[in-house]
């Protein structure tokens, strides 16, 4: 006779094997779209920096029209993201990242490009290792997550604050603190994504779960992003 105890074990490492794997999957899928974007938002910003475009687009009302449409966009898919098809959410997630690569060609006029692929490469380091740390802890980073939120809404005040003030200082103090906040989002947002497959999204059908994926792979992209412009601040060699 089958022991109970036995049989309710064996059901439960069943179940927590399953999570895990459609954790797995559904982590691939969000890792797969990030980098779809980041390849197209960097080819897209090389080439228009290398036909001249970017000068244009700098020096012109348009750079900023650009920027509110980035925004609109983030907000508009962020927000309306339950309601909205699964086709949609990807245009405007492959939208957003062409957006960018027109706005962020202007760093090519601003840094060498040595030292731009430099500081590519140690952002990716330190965004696989606070993805690593994410995926592994045992630690709940929600509250360190409400924590980062907010140094991140201080990081933009400061910055608006310090288009005026043109402090140093303080552009070398928000820099220090946009790598930690960064650094740190990355890790609570990997986990969060984690968790998104543990508890169920995989069984929602395939449009829930290329949503989910474009809506995650939406944050980790801005996580990198974010914390490249930082870094780029200490490792970006000037043109001038």
């Amino acid at each position: 006779m089958t022991d109970p105890r036995y049989a309710t074990q064996t059901l439960t490492m069943t179940q927590t094997q399953a999570r895990r794997e459609a954790s797995t999957v559904f982590l691939a899928k969000v890792f797969n779209w990030m980098a779809i974007g980041l390849a197209l938002t960097g080819a897209i910003a090389f080439l228009t920096a290398n036909t001249g475009l970017a000068r244009a687009i700098v020096a012109t009302p348009l750079f900023f029209v650009l920027i509110l449409a980035e925004l609109g966009l983030v907000f508009y898919l962020s927000a309306r993201i339950e309601k909205i098809q699964p086709a949609t959410a990807t245009g405007l997630f492959v939208g957003y990242a062409v957006l960018n690569g027109l706005t962020l060609s202007a760093i090519f006029l601003a840094y060498t490009t040595a030292s731009i692929a430099g500081t590519f490469f140690i952002t990716a380091g330190m965004f696989g290792a606070m993805a690593v740390y994410g995926l592994v802890t045992k630690r709940d980073l929600s509250a360190m997550g409400s924590f980062l939120f907010m140094g991140l809404i201080g990081i933009i005040l400061a910055s608006v604050v310090n288009i005026f003030l043109k402090s140093s200082s303080l552009y070398w103090t928000i820099s220090v603190i946009g790598v930690l906040v960064f650094v740190g989002l990355t890790a609570w947002d990997v986990q969060k994504i984690k968790n998104m497959g543990e508890q169920g999204i995989m069984s929602q059908g395939e449009g829930a779960i290329r949503k989910g994926a474009i809506l995650g792979a939406l944050a980790l992209y801005l996580d990198f992003i974010n914390l490249f412009l930082m870094l780029l601040r200490f490792f970006g060699g000037s043109r001038d």
